[in-house]
C-alpha cells in the first residue's frame, strides 16, 4: 500500500520560484521595497552592497568596509584623480522666512568666538558653504548640540530667504527640537499619509493580465509600454512616516521643513573633482517669460 501510494502521490510544487522568476524586474522592485521598510537604502545601495560589508545604523543601510583591499586605489584616486562618497544619509533641515528674523534667532544657538556664523558675508550671499557648532539657545559654551554645515539660497527679488542645514542623523532630533523651540514652530503644516504597501503576490497579480486565449502578458500603461512600479520611500531613517515633516510659526512666519532623503548629497575629493563636475553637469538654457 505504501509503494502504491508513493507512485500515485502527486509531487508537491515547490513554494520558492525559480531564479528566473525571482530575478524579474517587477519582482526585484517589490522585493527591494519590502526590504527597505525598516532600514532605508541610499540611491547607491546596490553598487555598495556588491562591494562593501553593509551595516544598519541610524535607520539606514550603509557601506562600512570594502570586501577587497582597495585602500591603495582610494588613496590614488584622492591624490591623483577623483573619489566620490555618498553622504545622502545626512539629514537636511530647510528654514524659510525673513532674513532678519532667521539671523536674529540663529544667533542664539551659535557664537562668533568659535569662528564663522550664519551672518558671514561670503556664506550669506549663497556662494559658499559654511560650517559651525550649534549650542542650545543662549547656553554657549555649554550644552553643545553638534557640528553642522549650512548653505543659503542666493538672494532673489523677495525678502524671504531659504537656508539648508545639514547634520549627522544622530544629531537631527536634538537640533530639530531646538530650532522649533527658538522659532516657536509648533503647528505642523504638512503630514504625509503613506499609501498601503502591496505585497509581492499582489503586485504580480496586478501585473499579469489573463487573456481569453489563456496566455499572459505584462500589463501596459497608457503609452503602450510595460508598466514598472515606481520605488516609493516612505519617510526616512530618522522620521516615522506618520509624523509631520513641516512646521510653521504663527508669530514669526518661519517654516521648518525636513528635507531628509529628498536632496542627495555627494562629496568629491581629488584634484580632478572640478573636471568631473564640468563633464557631468550641463548648463540649462535660461527661458524668460
Amino acid at each position: 500500500k505504501q509503494a502504491e501510494k508513493a507512485v500515485h502521490q502527486k509531487k508537491e510544487q515547490s513554494k520558492t520560484k525559480c531564479r528566473k522568476a525571482r530575478r524579474r524586474h517587477i519582482n526585484l522592485v517589490a522585493e527591494f521595497n519590502r526590504r527597505q521598510r525598516k532600514n532605508i537604502w541610499l540611491e547607491t545601495h546596490i553598487w555598495h552592497a556588491k562591494r562593501f560589508h553593509m551595516v544598519k545604523k541610524w535607520g539606514y543601510c550603509l557601506g562600512d568596509s570594502p570586501t577587497e583591499k582597495c585602500y591603495r586605489a582610494c588613496y590614488r584616486a584622492m591624490t591623483n584623480h577623483c573619489l566620490l562618497q555618498d553622504l545622502s544619509y545626512y539629514c537636511c533641515l530647510e528654514l524659510t522666512g525673513k532674513e532678519n528674523e532667521l539671523l536674529k534667532q540663529l544667533a542664539r544657538i551659535c557664537s562668533i568666538d568659535t569662528g564663522l556664523t550664519f551672518e558671514e558675508a561670503c556664506c550669506l550671499s549663497g556662494r559658499f558653504e559654511g560650517s559651525l557648532n550649534l549650542y542650545q539657545a543662549d547656553r554657549y559654551p555649554e550644552d553643545m548640540l553638534g557640528p553642522v554645515t549650512f548653505i543659503w539660497k542666493p538672494r532673489g527679488g523677495s525678502e524671504n530667504r531659504q537656508l539648508w542645514i545639514w547634520m549627522h542623523p544622530a544629531l537631527k532630533q536634538d537640533i530639530l527640537r531646538e530650532l522649533k523651540s527658538i522659532f516657536q514652530c509648533t503647528e505642523p503644516q504638512d503630514i504625509y499619509i503613506p499609501e498601503p504597501v502591496t505585497t509581492l503576490i499582489q503586485e504580480e497579480e496586478q501585473m499579469d493580465v489573463v487573456l481569453s486565449l489563456g496566455k499572459k502578458r505584462k500589463k501596459e500603461d497608457k503609452e503602450g509600454e510595460r508598466a514598472v512600479p515606481v520605488k516609493k520611500i516612505i519617510g526616512d531613517g530618522t522620521r516615522d512616516p506618520f509624523q509631520s515633516y513641516s512646521w510653521i510659526s504663527q508669530t514669526t512666519g518661519i517654516v521648518i521643513s525636513d528635507r531628509t532623503m529628498e536632496i542627495l548629497r555627494y562629496r568629491l575629493i581629488g584634484p580632478l573633482s572640478h573636471s568631473v563636475l564640468r563633464e557631468t553637469l550641463k548648463a540649462a538654457s535660461l527661458q524668460t517669460v
